[in-house]
């Protein structure tokens, strides 16, 4: 009976912290507010710690509370498929399904092929969470992440699905009245764009004869967004740098020429990345194989204008 308890307890917990109030977890439950904040008042006495700071508009997570909100989930979610195995779900994706990408790989690439996975398997929910940033999927709740540039040295299961390049790029009309830039030297007599999810700093490196060549700049824009970065270039305002994959369809379109090509670092690897290897749930490994399909056809990854000098370059993680 003790075990059931701790187990009650600690989703009663789970379900305060995300949703950040007793109210909406006893909601969330199906239980009385009393029976929310005795179940964790329980499960701070027997931790013997404050997992959660409580005030008249709010709960937020003690330092402590944050440690085992994130040990409860993990545990919940290995019982929770651990129930699922021997109920026979691995032979039937169902449940719910988390994927994190960069913003526009994500909105271009992942949401796609999403929408068909959720078609063609039904019983599966899917949440995603698209960031400029890489996350700890472990630390996130995340099943399946994008992962755009080398791999650190990890535990994660990954499988390589395309390539992209990072690549100076400008609208003709811009090229027409600036010229166009031919050697490092002469991006100094131009307006340049930075995109600080792919360049962090307001320099380019570029790689020549010579080898890697750093060119410091003084950007007339810096956007984080690269919707905003993309949207500037094909306004005409300068010469910018971004993923090959992020302006396939303007490369391609002539709305966007490729510039210095002879001068691009080699191309990065897009992985999928996952957590559970061989263990994976039937969910996550009918993901992984339904997106590895996919991506590796899609030219704007695999094709000539993601691979070698003739539309683009590469890029750091994002």
């Amino acid at each position: 009976m003790r075990a059931m308890d701790r187990f009650h307890e600690m989703q009663v917990f789970v379900a305060v912290a995300d949703a950040g109030g007793f109210a909406p977890a006893a909601r969330r439950l199906g239980l009385s507010p009393p029976a929310v904040t005795r179940a964790v008042a329980a499960l701070e006495e027997r931790v013997g710690a404050r997992l959660l700071v409580r005030t008249t508009r709010s709960v937020r997570l003690t330092e402590a509370g944050a440690r085992f909100h994130l040990d409860a989930k993990r545990l919940l979610k290995e019982l929770a498929e651990a129930e699922a195995a021997a109920a026979g779900a691995h032979g039937e994706p169902q449940g719910e399904l988390h994927v994190t990408a960069p913003v526009l790989f994500g909105r271009m690439h992942v949401t796609p092929l999403l929408l068909d996975f959720m078609e063609a398997f039904p019983r599966v929910q899917v949440r995603t969470l698209f960031l400029d940033r890489i996350l700890n999927l472990v630390e996130e709740g995340m099943d399946v992440g994008v992962r755009i540039g080398a791999l650190p040295d990890s535990s994660l299961t990954a499988v390589r699905v395309g390539h992209v390049r990072r690549i100076l790029c400008a609208a003709p009309d811009y090229l027409e009245r600036r010229g166009e830039p031919r050697v490092p030297a002469d991006l100094a007599a131009h307006d340049t764009i930075v995109q600080t999810a792919v360049n962090p700093t307001p320099e380019w490196v570029l790689h020549g004869p010579d080898g890697p060549r750093a060119v410091t700049l003084v950007p007339k824009l810096t956007a984080h967004a690269a919707d905003v970065a993309i949207a500037a270039v094909l306004a005409g305002r300068g010469v910018a740098r971004l993923l090959s994959y992020m302006v396939a369809p303007d490369l391609a379109a002539g709305r966007l020429r490729v510039l210095m090509e002879d001068h691009e670092p080699p191309p990065l690897p897009i992985h999928l990345v996952h957590q559970e290897g061989r263990r994976a749930s039937a969910r996550v490994r009918a993901f992984v194989d339904f997106a590895v399909e996919r991506l590796r056809a899609e030219p704007a990854i695999n094709g000539p204008s993601a691979g070698g000098p003739s539309a683009g370059g590469s890029a750091p993680s994002s």
